[in-house]
């Protein structure tokens, strides 16, 4: 039996995801067990996910997945390069994925494997260093280096952003893992609705504006309860960089060239998140990376928070055959895992180092925020009340801890 290891947010989980699953399991056998990856609370784009992590650890698994574990919030709301890089570690680490799968505009391997390693090449650092320039973003001067190495036609297909988190994939890839990758259906990152496919920008849209019938054509599990939305902490984030010092706004992840200065300057103009990030947003520096600084001084992330790579392995949802992986996971992964968070202290259940318990910790307290927006206030306290989700014969639970 191959096992696949797929890293998304699912955020909603909707048909485009469903449709990946399933061809992935007809590219490489029906028999094929899904492992995914996926963001916690918070995801990339420097905002709370539609609904919680179990709540969408259900809908995967409902949609194929056998078998959820949790990206942490430090690179989940990470860079392309960080958020990948982890999520690869993760599926390594578990020591039963072997081969990975994921979607891209362009569909093909080849490709995409030639830039991963133009941009791992030797070459490349003193070709970026030529085109980094205060006037562009990150993003761009990384690609025009690109194109001086490769030419235009490669360098175009850094455009997708699909295609970009597959070359970071791969960049990462360990030495026996194998790789697939599925083409992009529908609707485009962002984009409109398409061939029966919405984008889960459209979908995240729809809910959140009380329109949630419109979504249901798109969503192989529908959508109940309240969404959440940054709206509902935008005083709260605010008030954290209006009393932010210089020292402290450095301090975050991603805050260097000035970039940590422009932001707390601009918190004391705005009158909302959306003004924030306008007013902090230049050429160089791009909209996603100022909504993760904000996010990282709401969540108090500091620099020093983050560990060079995961501690630990975090389950948050399995059915029948996704407990017969964990079972050989408990056999050959090279990271300690855990399935409800009160092992994670438990000495007698699997021993977890100190640094892993702190990595946790902070997942505590990013879960507790989270818990802010709402439109009806959420306790605190849910990742020792919220156990993984058991799903069974088309019907899932969520265990008790």
């Amino acid at each position: 039996m191959r096992v696949a290891g797929i890293v998304a947010e699912y955020n909603p989980f909707h048909a485009g995801h469903a449709w990946h699953i399933a061809e992935t399991r007809r590219r490489l056998g029906t028999d094929t067990a899904v492992v995914a990856v996926m963001s916690g609370n918070w995801v990339q784009r420097g905002e709370c996910a539609l609904t919680d992590k179990w709540t969408r650890a259900g809908m995967a698994l409902a949609g194929g997945a056998d078998l959820v574990l949790e990206l942490p919030t430090v690179w989940a709301a990470s860079s392309a390069e960080g958020f990948a890089k982890a999520a690869v570690t993760l599926l390594a680490a578990s020591g039963v994925v072997d081969v990975l799968s994921f979607g891209s505009e362009c569909g093909e391997i080849a490709p995409l494997r030639e830039l991963a390693r133009c941009l791992n090449g030797p070459e490349f650092p003193h070709a970026l260093r030529r085109e980094l320039d205060p006037k562009r973003s990150f993003a761009q001067s990384r690609r025009s280096a690109v194109e001086r190495l490769m030419g235009t036609e490669a360098a175009v297909l850094l455009d997708g952003p699909n295609n970009n988190l597959g070359v970071e994939y791969l960049r990462s890839l360990p030495t026996g893992m194998d790789v697939v990758t599925v083409p992009r259906r529908g609707a485009a990152h962002d984009g409109e609705t398409l061939e029966g496919f919405a984008s889960a920008s459209e979908l995240r849209r729809w809910i959140r504006a009380g329109e949630g019938e419109r979504a249901e054509a798109f969503l192989p599990v529908t959508w109940t309860g309240e969404a959440a939305d940054m709206k509902w902490c935008e005083r709260a984030i605010l008030a954290r960089l209006r009393t932010m010092t210089q020292a402290e706004a450095e301090g975050l992840p991603d805050g260097g060239n000035g970039l940590a200065a422009r932001l707390l300057r601009a918190a004391h103009r705005a009158s909302g998140l959306e003004e924030l990030y306008a007013l902090t947003k230049t050429r160089s520096y791009a909209h996603a990376r100022v909504r993760r600084l904000a996010l990282y001084a709401f969540l108090g992330l500091r620099e020093t928070d983050i560990p060079a790579a995961p501690l630990y392995i975090r389950v948050l949802g399995f059915n029948r055959r996704g407990q017969a992986l964990l079972k050989e996971m408990n056999r050959n992964t090279s990271l300690p895992f855990f399935v409800k968070a009160a092992h994670i202290h438990d000495k007698t259940f699997r021993r977890f180092s100190l640094e892993a318990q702190a990595l946790f910790g902070l997942e505590e307290r990013f879960t507790d925020l989270f818990a802010l927006c709402f439109p009806t206030l959420r306790p605190g306290g849910l990742e020792w009340t919220s156990g993984p989700v058991l799903w069974e014969d088309g019907a899932g639970g969520r265990g008790d801890q």
